[in-house]
């Protein structure tokens, strides 16, 4: 089985740096089920297309004692379609052979893992059980052109009829990463069938590759129904925590509406961005962190300063960093201004090797939203660990909510904060951070200040000692 991935992106070599696979070079890898072969059949500045070739050993599957093909009927090793047809086997190998462009990672070229580029790829036999219109319905929704070629169950024997095969070409503008996700879950799901047993993990592995786009896909409840190879309750629960994850990220966003509603009246948000911009071009900062860029506000503030020469956004949300992407036109951007920025996803709560080396970061409303027993992690992540020069760090001032009027009485800002902090609490804190990782703080009030209160937003800027 091959498949082929084409682009002409410029240079279009750089497809080599994507999927890890220097195009001068043939490369196998050994599988259970067979060999796999990175091939690049042509590589020039124009064009450049990647081959993985699957060589699956079909005496080694019927020698399998529990093998499905030696089972249901005895001619079964002799016709069965498996070696060489696009199936899961093909998932699995594009899984192992491409794992770091799977994941949207590229250490030599980290900027284009978020960079939507041309890519075309081609099946040479695609099996779909549902036919052309089941390809179409699947693919179309994600923004690709679909090609599909059908084949006669044997051209030798006229009136035979079409079979459920397919030569399909792909093209879309997008990231190597979201080609190769989309291909790992929709190719079984097309052939309606996977060689290995399904149980709760697959649950796990679709829901994964299926984070960013799944849930908004007309046909997810078809796709989670043939990728976990229709059993009905690993279905159900694949379905359930789809939606329930929709459900979340839409009541964060109602409850981000509400936030905004109470602080609105006095423009709390664009003065506090401000500010932070203000304070990391004092710093000197070249090289920036937004930690929790959400929907990438502070981003565009940033992007139109050129002190700054790399901007890089981080938030757990994957859809949240799609709609940053979308909200700073990242496709329609110059290639220099491309260059300057970077989203990736990951947590606060976790080590991050990728955060290091920078001037200066921002932590702007973020720390409210995590567990009082979550907040020594954050600190070492922040301090420790990536510990950059500066650090601009926001949080409310829980004095200042009898001041909004639309505010009742004991309630936080935002229903998903875990905690409000006073002044005085807030710099004790920080102090005790500061003193821990080597850092002095200076703290200033935004927005309008009122005796006995102080003002709405509280900020501390750490800057690292020598």
């Amino acid at each position: 089985m091959l498949l082929k991935i084409s682009t002409t992106y410029a240079p279009a070599t750089d497809l080599g740096y994507l999927l890890h696979k220097h195009p001068a070079r043939i490369q196998s890898f050994g599988l259970s089920f067979g060999q796999a072969h990175v091939f690049y059949p042509e590589a020039c500045a124009e064009k450049c297309t990647a081959a993985l070739l699957l060589d699956v050993d079909s005496v080694a599957l019927v020698r399998r004692p529990h093998g499905r093909f030696a089972e249901n009927f005895a001619l079964a090793q002799y016709v069965s379609d498996r070696p060489y047809v696009a199936s899961s086997f093909l998932s699995v190998a594009i899984a192992r052979v491409f794992s770091s462009a799977l994941s949207g990672k590229c250490k030599d070229r980290p900027q284009l893992t978020a960079t939507a580029i041309p890519l075309k790829a081609e099946l040479s036999i695609l099996p779909c059980r549902g036919g052309e219109k089941l390809l179409r319905r699947l693919f179309e929704p994600l923004g690709y052109t679909v090609t599909a070629e059908q084949h006669k169950l044997d051209p030798c024997f006229p009136g035979c009829g079409q079979s459920r095969y397919f030569t399909v070409r792909l093209e879309n503008t997008c990231r190597l990463s979201e080609l190769l996700t989309h291909l790992y879950v929709l190719i079984p799901v097309l052939d309606d069938e996977k060689h290995y047993w399904v149980g709760e993990a697959e649950i796990k592995k679709l829901l994964k590759h299926g984070e960013d786009w799944l849930a908004e896909h007309p046909e997810q409840e078809s796709i989670a129904r043939r990728y976990l190879k229709h059993q009905r309750h690993l279905t159900n629960e694949a379905l359930a925590q789809l939606r329930e994850e929709d459900a979340q990220e839409l009541n964060e966003a109602t409850q981000a509406a509400e936030e905004r509603v109470v602080e609105g009246q006095i423009g709390l948000n664009d003065i506090r961005l401000t500010m932070v911009t203000e304070m990391l071009k004092r710093s000197g900062a070249k090289r920036v962190l937004d930690l929790g860029c959400g929907e990438g506000k502070l981003l565009r503030k940033l992007l139109g300063e050129k002190q700054f020469e790399e901007i890089v956004g981080m938030d757990v949300s994957h859809r949240a960093l799609k709609i940053a992407q979308e909200r700073l036109h990242y496709d329609r951007l110059p290639e220099k201004e491309k260059k300057r920025i970077r989203l990736f996803q990951g947590s606060l709560g976790y080590r991050d090797k990728r955060l290091t080396g920078y001037d200066a970061a921002a932590v702007v409303e973020v720390m409210e939203h995590l567990d009082l027993p979550r907040l020594a992690a954050f600190e070492r992540v922040v301090f420790e660990f990536a510990c950059p020069q500066t650090v601009v760090l926001t949080t409310p001032n829980i004095e200042y909510n009898v001041k909004f009027e639309n505010l009742q009485a004991g309630n936080f800002r935002h229903k998903d904060h875990r905690f409000e902090w006073t002044r005085d609490e807030f710099q004790a804190w920080a102090a005790g951070v500061a003193k821990r990782f080597g850092y002095a703080v200076v703290f200033h009030p935004i927005g309008p200040e009122v005796e006995d209160v102080g003002s709405p937003t509280q900020m501390a800027v750490f800057n690292r000692k020598n």
